[in-house]
C-alpha cells in the first residue's frame, strides 16, 4: 500500500514538473509587448532554462549521492516555485534571464531523480504513465495562462502556477515518511538478459543514432510548444487565447497518448511503439502543412499523439539496445542529448524565423519528423545486423 501511495505522490510531482514548461510559449505574445522584446528573445530565455536543466542533469548523480530522492524532489519543487513567483514580478528582461537559470536547475534535478527512482523500483509500464502525468502539468499550465491572459495578463498566470507549485512542494514534504518504505523492484517487464548481452558490442555505432533521436525528439516537442502559439497568432490570425488553448490541446494529446501507451506497452514492444509514434507524428505534420485551419488543428493533435510513446519507450529500450550493464551510464548521456535538443532547436528556429518568416514552421516540423523516423530505422537496421552476426 505504501508503494502505491508513494507512486501516486511521484506522479503528482511530475505534474509540478510539467506545469511551467509551456508557460513561456503561450504567454510570450503578450510578454514581448509589455517588455518591448524581439520575437526571437523567447528562444534565448527558453535556452537559458534548458541549459540549467542540462547542468543539473549531468550532476544529478552526485546530488543523489549526498541527498535522498525525496529531498532532491522537494528542494527542486520549492526552487521552481520561487523562480516562477519571480517571473510574475520581473520588471525587465534581465530579471527573466537571471531567474531562468535556477528554474532550469530545479527542473533537471527532479526529472533525473524521479526517472531513476521509478526505473529502479517500479515496473516498466509505469514509465509511460509517469510521463503522462508530466503531460497533465504541461497541459494545465497553458490552460491557466490562457484563462488569465485576456483579463489579468501573463503575470497572474505565472503567479497562479507558482502558488500551485508551492502547494505540491508541501504535499511532497508531507509524503516524506512514505519514502522510508522499501519498494520492491518489479523486473517482470524487462527483456531477456541474454538478448541484451548480444547487443552490447553494437554500442560504438548504434549509440550515435540513439543520441541524435533523443536530440530530435525533445527538440521538436519543445519547438512546437514554444512556437506553435506565435505561428497561429501571427500567420493564421488566431486570437492569443485561442492559440494558447490549442497548444494546451497539443500537450493534452501527448498526455492522453502516454496514458494509452502504458496499456499498449503490455501488447507491443518498445521498438513497435517508437515506430508507431514516429509514423503518426509524421502524418500529423503532413496534415499541419495543409492550408486549412481545421486541418492544422487536427495535425497538431496527431503530432502530440504520435510523440507520446517515443521518449518513454526509448528510455526503456536502452538496456535492450546496448546491454543492461551499460544502460545505467548511457541513460544520462541520452537525457543530456535530449535536453540539448530542447535547448538549441527552439532558439535556432527563432533566429531563422526572424530572418525569414514564421511561415516556415510547418515545413521545419515536417522535416524534423521525417529525419527522426529515418534515423531510428537506420539504428534498427544496425542493431538487427549485429544481432544476426552474434547468433
Amino acid at each position: 500500500m505504501s508503494g502505491f501511495l508513494l507512486l501516486t505522490v511521484i506522479y503528482i510531482a511530475f505534474i509540478s514538473l510539467g506545469l511551467p514548461d509551456a508557460l513561456l510559449g503561450v504567454g510570450w505574445p503578450s510578454m514581448r509587448v509589455e517588455l518591448n522584446a524581439p520575437l526571437a528573445m523567447a528562444g534565448w530565455i527558453f535556452m537559458t532554462i534548458a541549459a540549467g536543466t542540462i547542468i543539473s542533469s549531468l550532476f544529478s548523480g552526485k546530488l543523489l549521492e549526498r541527498f535522498d530522492t525525496k529531498q532532491v524532489t522537494f528542494g527542486s519543487g520549492v526552487l521552481t516555485a520561487l523562480c516562477l513567483f519571480g517571473f510574475s514580478t520581473a520588471p525587465s528582461l534581465p530579471w527573466l534571464f537571471a531567474l531562468s537559470i535556477p528554474l532550469g536547475l530545479g527542473a533537471g534535478a527532479v526529472d533525473a531523480a524521479l526517472n531513476h527512482y521509478v526505473a529502479e523500483h517500479y515496473a516498466a509500464h509505469h514509465m509511460n504513465w509517469l510521463h503522462c502525468f508530466w503531460g497533465v502539468g504541461a497541459t494545465g499550465g497553458p490552460l491557466i495562462m490562457a484563462s488569465l491572459l485576456d483579463e489579468n495578463g501573463w503575470r497572474d498566470g505565472y503567479l497562479v502556477v507558482a502558488l500551485i507549485q508551492f502547494g505540491l512542494a508541501f504535499l511532497l514534504l508531507l509524503s516524506f515518511p512514505l519514502w522510508r518504505q522499501e519498494v520492491k523492484c518489479d523486473k517482470s517487464n524487462h527483456q531477456d538478459e541474454a538478448a541484451v548481452t548480444k547487443l552490447d558490442h553494437t554500442l560504438p555505432r548504434g549509440l550515435s543514432y540513439a543520441l541524435v533521436t533523443f536530440l530530435l525528439y525533445c527538440g521538436v516537442e519543445a519547438l512546437v510548444g514554444l512556437w506553435a502559439s506565435s505561428y497561429l497568432v501571427q500567420m493564421k490570425q488566431f486570437s492569443i487565447a485561442t492559440a494558447a488553448t490549442w497548444v494546451s490541446i497539443y500537450y493534452g494529446s501527448i498526455t492522453v497518448g502516454r496514458l494509452l501507451s502504458g496499456f499498449l506497452s503490455f501488447r507491443f514492444t518498445n521498438r513497435q511503439m517508437i515506430r508507431l509514434g514516429q509514423c503518426l507524428a509524421l502524418i500529423g505534420s503532413l496534415v499541419f502543412v495543409l492550408p486549412l485551419n481545421d486541418a492544422m488543428i487536427v495535425g497538431l493533435i496527431l503530432v502530440g499523439l504520435g510523440l507520446a510513446p517515443i521518449y518513454p519507450s526509448m528510455l526503456h529500450e536502452t538496456p535492450v539496445r546496448f546491454g543492461r550493464q551499460r544502460a545505467k551510464h548511457l541513460m544520462g548521456y541520452q537525457m543530456a542529448f535530449a535536453y540539448i535538443g530542447s535547448t538549441f532547436l527552439p532558439p535556432l528556429f527563432g533566429l531563422i524565423a526572424t530572418k525569414l518568416s514564421l511561415g516556415i514552421f510547418p515545413i521545419v516540423l515536417l522535416f524534423i519528423m521525417l529525419f527522426m523516423l529515418l534515423n531510428t530505422e537506420r539504428l534498427n537496421r544496425i542493431l538487427a545486423k549485429h544481432k544476426e552476426e552474434t547468433v
